[in-house]
């Protein structure tokens, strides 16, 4: 039986397509600012959504988490979830990593909005223009073995667009 699945294995590998090996974190682009504050951030994204009548949709994560790159890598490369992005939403990208001290960062804001990032990295949480919080989305549910399924991530910023 041994002999027949170490054969199965053998003949399958070359007809799966290749994975690229994962970039480690030290060596990864940061694309969370580790010195802006959360609440400066939603401000001037709520200041933008009530000129383009939009929702803000903020992702919590840490330049150390390899499904916050997932999720932004999917953002911008998908041309689909970037036409609902650029129509619908003012997005930002709150880090909430640990500060020198042990502190969070962001940790006021995180605590205002019911610790979301208790759910795990990346949180997405999505506002109306007058910073309510409608949702928060733990992306584990978006997620496939590989990454986030571009299908359930535009449903789900369908579903929270602004009607318009």
């Amino acid at each position: 039986m041994k002999r027949a699945c170490l054969l199965l294995a053998v003949l399958v590998a070359p007809l799966l397509p290749a994975s690229e090996p994962e970039t480690p974190a030290r060596q990864r682009a940061p694309i969370y600012d580790r010195a802006a504050d959360g609440e400066q951030q939603l401000s001037a994204a709520l200041a933008q959504a009530k000129v383009g009548n939009k929702r803000v949709l903020a992702m919590f994560g840490a330049n150390w988490c390899i499904w916050c790159h997932r999720l932004h890598g999917l953002l911008h490369s998908d041309q689909a979830l970037g036409a609902v992005l650029a129509k619908d939403y003012e997005v930002i990208l709150v880090d909430v990593d640990k500060m020198p001290d042990g502190a969070k960062h962001n940790a006021a804001l995180n605590d205002r909005l019911g610790d979301p990032v208790l759910q795990g990295l990346p949180v997405l949480v999505v506002f109306d223009v007058d910073g309510k919080p409608l949702v928060t989305q733990a992306t584990g549910a978006l997620e496939t073995s590989h990454g986030h399924d571009p299908a359930k991530v535009r449903a789900f910023l369908e579903k929270w667009a602004r009607a318009q």
